[in-house]
């Protein structure tokens, strides 16, 4: 990679200079309004000292970018990112395409990366299942009856939707067995007949 493909972002002095204030006046209505230091409370944080302590120009790069989703606004992943959790399974496959074919800017984008999420919620629900030790749905149902879960919802002022709580948690497990029964409903109607 050659000093020229370097990004100004991740270099510790900046290659590319700044516009001058006439091009940027020129450019953006009302650049310049906040130029005098006595009208920004944050202007003492803006001085940087000339030496930041940085041993490197450009930060090493972590190894194993190759395949790692970035945005398409960037010509590559950042210096360092994680690998906690690695994307796999349908929900892997939607959050790639989502970074392969949507800019960040893009409702797209965003919105993909939201159903590849419920997509991975799902896959482990399924996979509790599999592992026989299913999750519980945290309805707080049983609580209400038990430990005095209606006494305390008094005096409370999301009053208006307290009924529908149970339903709104439940309501997803309820409708996912109820698919459950039917399916095998199926299948034993199939082979018996």
């Amino acid at each position: 990679m050659s000093e020229s493909d370097i990004p100004s972002a991740y270099v510790r002095d900046k290659r590319t200079p700044p516009p001058s204030r006439e091009e940027l006046r020129a450019r953006i209505p009302g650049w310049g309004v906040d130029l005098d230091p006595a009208d920004r409370p944050s202007y003492p944080r803006l001085q940087y000292p000339a030496d930041t302590g940085a041993h490197w120009d450009f930060p090493e790069r972590q190894p194993g970018s190759e395949g790692r989703e970035h945005s398409i606004e960037h010509a590559f992943v950042t210096p360092v990112f994680g690998t906690a959790q690695p994307l796999r399974g349908p929900s892997g496959a939607i959050r790639r395409y989502a970074y392969r074919r949507f800019s960040e800017g893009r409702l797209a984008h965003w919105l993909l990366l939201v159903v590849g999420d419920r997509v991975d919620a799902w896959e482990h629900h399924l996979q509790s299942f599999v592992s026989g030790r299913p999750d519980v749905p945290a309805s707080g149902v049983r609580t209400e009856s038990t430990h005095g879960g209606v006494r305390s919802r008094r005096g409370r002022s999301d009053v208006r939707h307290q009924l529908l709580d149970p339903v709104v948690v439940t309501g997803p497990w309820v409708a996912g067995a109820g698919v459950v029964v039917l399916g095998v409903r199926r299948l034993l109607r199939a082979v018996r007949g």
